[in-house]
């Protein structure tokens, strides 16, 4: 793994999914700079720490959740160490019985596959079906990693540009939260 600035070339971008491609358009069509590096899918928490190693940032642990009827849906982002409870994160939000959303719902509404879950699949949420939740640990740290709709590549970008110019160009907002994510 190398750490590469911006977009694939036109000959690593061949053989890429369309969504990814996507993303890179969007960051680029905004002025976000980025870094990048290319991988393995990160099946294991050693190949997520050469990955973080590489791009000098922990990777956001991405959740999608959603409520026991379906009818409301959150990403949340969060330290990649903090454990995550369901009660704790429900208290904040007033949202009784939060779990994971089903597979389909992640592609309906963030063409995002398993395992790919990033902020990035907002860009595709054009309806506004889900709610951005972040980790206060997230907000305070200078730069953020995530995956660019795949999970094969990994960026690195300045929080500030997500937060200052990446959602407001989805028309999405945030809410803060509060994960102690102790035992």
């Amino acid at each position: 793994m190398e750490l590469l600035k911006g977009r694939p070339t036109e000959a690593e971008a061949k053989g890429r999914l369309p969504r990814e491609m996507r993303t890179y358009d969007f960051l680029d069509k905004l002025g976000i700079e980025y870094m990048r590096t290319d991988h393995e899918a990160a099946g294991t928490m050693e190949v997520c720490d050469r990955i973080d190693a590489v791009l000098g940032v922990i990777i956001c642990k991405n959740l999608f959740l959603c409520n026991r009827q379906k009818t409301q849906f959150y990403l949340l982002m969060m330290p990649g160490d903090k454990k995550f409870k369901t009660k704790e994160l429900s208290a904040q939000i007033n949202s009784a019985r939060l779990s994971f959303a089903d597979a389909e719902d992640m592609v309906k509404y963030l063409d995002i596959e398993p395992g790919s879950v990033s902020v990035m699949g907002l860009m595709n949420d054009k309806d506004h079906a889900v709610q951005l939740l972040i980790d206060e640990d997230v907000l305070a740290a200078e730069d953020v990693g995530c995956h660019p709709c795949v999970n094969t590549s990994s960026l690195k970008m300045k929080t500030a540009d997500v937060l200052n110019k990446f959602l407001p160009a989805t028309g999405h907002d945030y809410v803060k939260v509060h994960l102690v994510g102790e035992d």
